[in-house]
């Protein structure tokens, strides 16, 4: 093909509107060939019926159809991200390409792997901020230094925001898309099936009560946000521009979310290590045994046994439930955060590294202003507190009330004290 044209490379921004290189690759002059590529370094890790890979698959199906009104559609392949690009090369003149920024590890080292063969063939790279407000270099400390405690960087953040961070980034597709039109891959294309679990839609209007009630598990006030945010269905500048101020929690999620971000690109030895060093003489457990207890949820512990069948059956699990059940496998099992986190990376529709990561050290007391190691969880308390009638466990454990129902594996008051022996013995060595 002759004709020059520009490359909107779709990834973790799984949208049509509110999209910033997309915008800006619609204003670019050049006819936009829309592209989204089916990574086989990633699919190849994952279960054959992984619920992620179906809901990109069925959210990039509907981007095809409502191109197909601008006779336009959505390219997409199945291979590495290598092999896609030098066979986009081969195929068409290109000139730009547009892309919003990811800021995980395997996606730098691919970015920049990509972005050196297309500049090396003449082909001029964009990219852009869009999944946050504020990127890895943003907001910083007096001395340029990266933030490792929440509520500076939150206080920070604050300070630096302002109204036209959010402003929509509007997608003209009127003009400048590439006239195109090819077979969708279908999911038994990509070597997967549907799922029994689904994504669902995300859900704004309990923002009113959700500083009350998030820890109560039962209300179910959850926004159902996480996969959405993941994959760019929805603008984080569109999530701020609905609040009116009132707020002020819900919008802390999303700081943190933000603050695990720039700790993972500053310190990205966080994917495998400590955080803090002093932590790494603690002599783990890891008990084979109870980690499958810990995960099929029959520990004994109402909490975290609703909480890991919430989770292995739906994909979903609330916020203080998590921390209940990340806290108990560390600190009353003695089992290694790194299983814990890789266990949730399998499971949640709503994974992502930084988060995930930043929440399992803050839980295990390894991270950045992470829980003191002391700090322990009770979990017979937090049932007492967060779901006394027993309406959340009682949803996820049907028989809960009968003698089926195992008695708990570990005593509490053991387990904290072993718990505390083991760690300090450990940040002594």
């Amino acid at each position: 093909m002759s004709k020059k044209i520009s490359i909107f490379w779709f990834r973790r921004d799984l949208r049509l509107e509110d999209n910033t290189a997309l915008s800006v690759a619609l204003s670019s002059g050049k006819p936009v060939l829309p592209v989204f590529i089916f990574d086989e370094n990633i699919l190849n890790e994952l279960d054959r019926d992984d619920a992620r890979v179906a809901f990109i698959h069925q959210t990039m199906s509907n981007i095809n159809t409502a191109l197909k009104k601008f006779n336009s559609g959505v390219l997409c392949m199945h291979t590495t991200p290598e092999k896609a690009w030098k066979e986009l090369m081969n195929k068409y003149d290109i000139e730009n390409v547009f892309y919003n920024k990811d800021y995980e590890p395997y996606a730098k080292e691919r970015d920049e792997k990509i972005t050196a063969l297309l500049e090396g063939n003449s082909i001029d790279v964009k990219s852009f901020k869009d999944s946050v407000i504020f990127e890895e270099n943003d907001v910083l400390k007096n001395d340029g230094g990266a933030y490792t405690v929440y509520t500076p960087y939150k206080n920070k953040w604050l300070s630096l925001f302002k109204p036209e961070l959010i402003e929509e980034q509007k997608c003209d597709f009127t003009k400048n898309l590439l006239e195109f039109s090819s077979d969708f891959l279908s999911l038994k294309d990509l070597g997967f099936t549907a799922s029994d679990i689904e994504v669902m839609p995300y859900n704004l209007k309990h923002l009113d009560i959700y500083a009350d009630k998030r820890d109560f598990p039962s209300d179910d006030i959850t926004t159902y946000l996480g996969p959405h945010l993941r994959f760019g269905t929805v603008s984080v500048r569109k999530l701020i521009r609905g609040l009116n101020g009132l707020e002020s929690v819900f919008l802390s999620e999303l700081v943190w979310r933000e603050f695990f971000t720039q700790i993972l690109y500053h310190y990205p030895k966080v994917v495998t290590q400590n955080f803090r060093a002093k932590y790494d003489g603690i002599k783990w457990r890891n008990n084979q045994e109870d980690f499958e207890k810990w995960c099929n949820g029959t520990t004994g512990y109402p909490m975290v046994d609703a909480g890991m069948r919430q989770l292995n059956q739906t994909g979903y699990m609330h916020n203080r439930v998590r921390m209940i059940t990340a806290g108990f496998l560390c600190k009353h099992l003695l089992i290694d955060w790194q299983w814990g986190e890789a266990y949730f990376a399998k499971k949640l529709l709503d994974y992502e590294l930084a988060s995930n990561n930043g929440n399992w050290q803050w839980a295990a007391g390894t991270g950045c202003d992470a829980a003191p190691y002391f700090r322990i969880f009770n979990p017979i308390t937090q049932l007492k507190k967060f779901d006394k009638d027993f309406k959340y466990v009682r949803k996820w454990i049907p028989e809960f009330d009968g003698f089926d129902y195992p008695d708990p594996m570990v005593d509490h008051k053991t387990a904290r004290e072993r718990a505390l022996k083991v760690y300090k013995e450990g940040i002594e060595n």
